[in-house]
């Protein structure tokens, strides 16, 4: 048994090939557009390199194909990737332009390539299907809530990777097993306990989320009806009163569709900074005294603090916070600011660690920090993997 974790961007695949149990990573295979110029070349050429490669004999004996597919309309969890799921894809491609399309596509292209193999879409909104109805729902008309107007949550797999990590690190092996039959056997690890378990994940990075965790289960999330929402994004606007709409439309004399262009691809933290959507950039602009600059930095940092002390208060406390993705694992300065001054709220910060040129998962407070907070580096697609296997074994 061999599975395959098909990562589909709209000009690239990244595939990884794991072993028969998903806990070893065998290969991993890279294509995009300077090397061919659609999806069905992209995934005969990383099949034919795992095969140059010596990884396999033959596509045929790739059993299984799992993607970290995004959000499907009326449709969440660990699921078969059949004409089921598709149609959700379609259904849903309006709110998530950049992943529908790639993903309904590269599914069609396996159903053709690997015709024997199981297809298994693990949506990432699966780890939010437990949240609490009243942090779900948006006060709108309930026709609106009955078309699907609701706080989906995104980077599913990268916070369960975390929730999972977590209750490892802190010594709560009653939680972690209770996170990894999440998505096979329902969910009531958020039920009362006499020892909570209270974790804040923040995924930092191009795209951002900051997720509230209780005894393994997501209770609330920045990120909301679409991937567009919650945190300021690279490029793409965050959190936005919906008056705002309206109001450039008259004032500024635009239409809809530039609107929502400008939302997608001017906003977020190069709209801010007028300099980039790379925090590294936007950084050295700040340091080098561009104002705009700072004000990015500033900004991004004021809304990961928001959202970490709005799930923290919800969940009563804190017992861990982590720092995961591009940005949590490598920016020492966003960390430290927003670890910063915590000290009454338990957060006891060891700058030494903090900065330490480390890439690998450590802990960044002090011993007698009574809230920990750490680096832990996420494993997408071995999540993927690990659930793809499990619905294996389920079926």
């Amino acid at each position: 048994m061999r599975i395959l974790v098909a990562n589909l961007g709209s000009t690239s695949l990244k595939c990884q090939l794991f072993s028969a149990d998903a806990e070893e990573l065998d290969a991993i295979g890279r294509a995009n557009r300077e090397r061919v110029t659609d999806h069905r070349q992209a995934i005969l050429a990383v099949l034919e390199e795992f095969k140059a490669e010596g990884h396999i004999k033959d596509p045929s004996e790739i059993t299984a194909v799992g993607f970290k597919t995004v959000l499907g309309r009326n449709l969440s969890g660990c699921v078969a990737a059949d004409e089921r799921c598709l149609e959700a894809l379609d259904a849903a491609a309006t709110l998530a332009p950049a992943h529908n399309p790639p993903y309904a596509a590269g599914i069609r292209l396996f159903q053709k390539l690997l015709p024997n193999a199981t297809l298994v879409a693990l949506f990432e909104t699966a780890f939010y299907q437990w949240i609490p109805e009243a942090a779900r729902q948006y006060a709108v008309p309930r026709a609106w809530r009955e078309a699907g107007v609701v706080r989906y949550g995104f980077h599913g797999a990268s916070h369960k990777f975390i929730a999972e990590r977590s209750a490892e690190i802190l010594g709560r092996e009653d939680i972690a097993e209770r996170v990894r039959g999440l998505y096979h056997g329902g969910a009531d690890a958020a039920s009362a306990s006499d020892r909570p378990l209270r974790v804040v994940s923040c995924h930092l990075g191009g795209s951002s989320s900051v997720t509230g965790i209780l005894n393994g289960v997501a209770i609330g999330t920045s990120m909301g009806l679409s991937p567009q929402s919650g945190l300021p994004q690279n490029n793409r606007v965050g959190d936005l009163d919906s008056m705002a709409i309206p109001y450039v439309m008259k004032t500024l004399g635009l239409d809809l569709a530039e609107v929502e262009r400008q939302l997608t691809k001017e906003s977020g933290l190069l709209g801010l900074s007028g300099v980039s959507n790379d925090v590294r950039d936007i950084q050295q602009a700040a340091d080098g005294g561009n104002a705009d600059a700072r004000l990015a930095i500033d900004h991004l940092i004021g809304q990961i603090r928001h959202w970490i002390g709005a799930l923290a208060f919800s969940m009563g406390g804190l017992d861990a916070l982590v720092f995961t993705a591009g940005i949590g694992e490598n920016d020492a300065q966003v960390r430290g600011a927003v670890a910063s001054g915590l000290e009454s709220f338990g957060l006891l910060l060891d700058p030494a660690r903090n900065n330490a040129k480390d890439r690998n998962e450590r802990r960044l407070s002090t011993d007698d920090s009574p809230v920990q907070i750490w680096v832990i580096p996420a494993n997408e697609e071995a999540v993927v993997a690990r659930e793809t296997y499990r619905f294996l074994q389920r079926a």
